[in-house]
């Protein structure tokens, strides 16, 4: 199997994103790996498998390597001869947040008719913005956490009913997120959140609520996980959420009811459904007196969420074969010819 590792990104997530890859690096053993690092300039570098290492990229020693340009069908580099064609495999689209979440990697991988494992464009835009996420799973029956939307612009003289978690509305990870306990702290939580995004969601915070991890894809059927419950502190932090994801150690199946497992599971596949074709997505849920609740979409987890599957590599390969492709549509410009023809080609 042939997979180039797209990785990087203009995003607060990139150093992420560098680590998710050189993670994927020691996961995907079986597979012929080409990696793909997206500067922050949004450069393209052909990297060595030698040097996925984190010092490489730090200290800008990838601007040494070769550089990439996409082109119908293919990345290619260039040399005295013009563009060289590489043939790289599947992408893999590892780019955490801005640009790998929010659609310009699928809509450039998409125009230039190059194979990818991501979320297609209008299933990213849906993931990214956690409103539309909210509203995307309301319509399918799942239940979300209730909230309230605050627009930088609008006032801040609002009713809650301490703690809320205080949410940018468009920004991948827990960056910006912060608990608010009291009125006294809603202004400052505001200003941080507001500093990312000019939207805001307002949530309130359910203390030592339960929290499940559902991951999986869609090949021949559904390809699920093992149900993970998170070890947390009082909300997964971006460090506690990403910079634990290279972990070793074997994640144990939450111990929990046939009859909740197969909520969260349902509640997945729902979510999934049509839209999240050719991806490998997590959903993250809150389970509130027996109900399950959509939290939020992780449309491409720290290193894709290997550590929660029994056979990562193997569904991997399975994926690639069963990507969504557009349909072709012929042009053939009748409607212009007949109209020619009606005028006698004075059109």
């Amino acid at each position: 199997m042939n997979i180039a590792i797209l990785f990087g990104g203009s995003s607060y997530e990139h150093e992420i994103s560098i680590v998710s890859a050189i993670t994927l690096k020691k996961v995907l053993k079986k597979s012929n790996l080409s990696f793909i690092f997206c500067d922050s300039n949004r450069e393209f570098y052909l990297i060595d498998s030698t040097n996925m290492k984190s010092n490489y990229f730090a200290d800008g020693s990838y601007r040494k390597a070769k550089k990439l340009i996409l082109k119908k069908g293919a990345f290619c580099t260039e040399g005295m001869l013009g563009l060289k064609e590489q043939s790289l495999g599947t992408v893999l689209n590892l780019i955490h947040g801005r640009d790998g979440e929010d659609g310009k990697v699928a809509s450039l991988l998409e125009f230039n008719d190059i194979a990818y494992i991501s979320p297609r464009i209008d299933a990213s835009v849906l993931s990214y913005n956690k409103l539309y996420t909210k509203l995307y799973a309301e319509s399918l029956g799942v239940k979300v956490v209730p909230y309230k939307l605050l627009n930088s612009n609008e006032s801040r003289d609002i009713e809650l009913e301490y703690p809320v978690i205080i949410k940018p509305v468009r920004l991948g990870s827990s960056i910006g997120v912060s608990i608010v306990k009291s009125a006294d702290e809603l202004d400052y939580a505001l200003d941080v959140a507001f500093e990312f995004d000019t939207q805001v969601l307002i949530e309130p915070f359910i203390e030592g609520v339960l929290e499940y991890n559902q991951a999986g894809c869609k090949t021949a059927d559904f390809e699920l996980s093992i149900v993970e419950e998170p070890n947390k502190e009082e909300f997964l932090d971006f460090e506690k959420k990403y910079l634990d994801f290279s972990r070793d150690g074997k994640v144990m199946d939450a111990e929990i009811s046939a009859e909740l497992k197969s909520d969260i599971q349902e509640a997945f596949k729902k979510v999934y459904g049509t839209i999240f074709e050719g991806s490998i997505i997590r959903c993250d849920f809150f389970v509130v007196d027996g109900e399950v609740l959509l939290n939020e979409i992780n449309p491409i987890p720290g290193s894709m969420a290997n550590y929660l599957f029994e056979d990562f590599e193997g569904m991997v390969k399975r994926l690639s074969t069963k990507l969504p492709k557009e349909a072709l549509i012929k042009i053939d410009y009748s409607y212009i010819n007949s109209i020619q023809s009606a005028k006698g080609g004075k059109v």
